[in-house]
């Protein structure tokens, strides 16, 4: 399901479903990373339709292989409290990270990353 936040960063209004993968990027058993992506169904269309079967493809690859691919600006985002994926965080702060629209062959798709707060801990 395409959420209303991320329906507007790509720009689109009455788009509404969505392919979206999810992948929790872990160390030890320990979540670090929490990556989403979402593809509106228009997208996945046509020659596109490659990444509605990736499997267990990295996404980056596809996207930096893919002459028609664009990237917009990173913008940094916050993941919400009330979002499933909260549950790795053992915590009620804010998790941060970013978030880039890709258009190939101009169609978006969304790809964003949060950096919980098992990663930052270790940083520092």
């Amino acid at each position: 399901m395409l959420e209303t936040e991320e329906a507007s960063a790509m720009a689109l209004n009455n788009v509404r479903s969505a392919l979206v993968r999810q992948v929790l990027l872990c160390c030890n058993d320990q979540p670090l990373v929490y990556a989403r992506t979402v593809i509106p169904v228009t997208t996945i269309q046509g020659a596109q339709r490659r990444y509605s079967n990736m499997g267990n493809r990295p996404l980056g690859a596809m996207l930096f292989a893919d002459r028609t691919m664009l990237r917009e600006e990173v913008q940094v985002a916050i993941l919400p409290v009330s979002h499933e994926a909260h549950r790795y965080t053992q915590t009620d702060e804010s998790v941060w990270g970013r978030r880039s629209v890709f258009r190939v062959a101009g169609k978006p798709l969304l790809v964003s990353e949060y950096f919980l707060p098992e990663l930052i801990k270790h940083s520092r």
